[in-house]
């Protein structure tokens, strides 16, 4: 499993240097960076095309037809249009999220920024992320890039990873410590 998720990682990196390198020629970089967020985001919204995506049993052309129509709709970029019609051909779609945090990693990399991922249990407020922006501005010396998910698993709290650092401040994690002391009594 880890050999597989090494190798995908590795076509992530390959297929977002590429695309960031023809953004970037072509003065593009934010352009391409919105569409791959809106992308992002309906895939999150949408297992159907999740599954659309990752499905071994659509042909490619029917997966290039359907990302043409999509990207026609919601009015992606030439050159966004043009990536996705190549992953569709080389059956890699299923990576878009994966070449997508590669491609915001190396825009966060150019413009000297650090991307940091915030897990909450639940939707933060536009105050509780200015805040927390600048507290991890602060600890990293440096402007700040958050990328936000909601996992209500936590239960209460929030996971903060600022590179290889990541703190743990979950109610699901402090519950966790409390068994293993718990079972350390008995």
């Amino acid at each position: 499993m880890a050999a597989s998720s090494a190798a995908s990682s590795g076509v992530a990196q390959r297929y977002a240097s590429a695309l960031f390198d023809l953004a970037r020629e072509r003065d593009a970089l934010d352009t391409v960076a919105a569409d791959l967020d809106r992308l992002q985001a309906m895939l999150a919204e949408s297992a159907e095309l999740g599954r659309l995506f990752s499905s071994p049993i659509v042909s490619r052309a029917e997966q290039r037809r359907a990302v043409a129509t999509l990207a026609e709709r919601v009015g992606l970029a030439e050159l966004t249009r043009n990536f996705l019609g190549v992953l569709a051909d080389r059956r890699r779609l299923s990576a878009l999220s994966a070449i997508a945090r590669a491609y915001r990693a190396k825009l966060a990399e150019l413009r000297g920024e650090l991307t940091a991922e915030i897990v909450a249990a639940a939707p933060l407020g536009a105050e509780e992320l200015a805040a927390l922006e600048g507290a991890i501005a602060r600890f990293a010396g440096r402007k700040v890039r958050l990328e936000t998910s909601v996992d209500p698993a936590l239960l209460a709290g929030l996971v903060v990873r600022v590179g290889s650092h990541m703190v743990d401040a979950s109610l699901r994690r402090r519950l966790q410590q409390l068994e293993q002391v718990m079972k350390g009594i008995r």
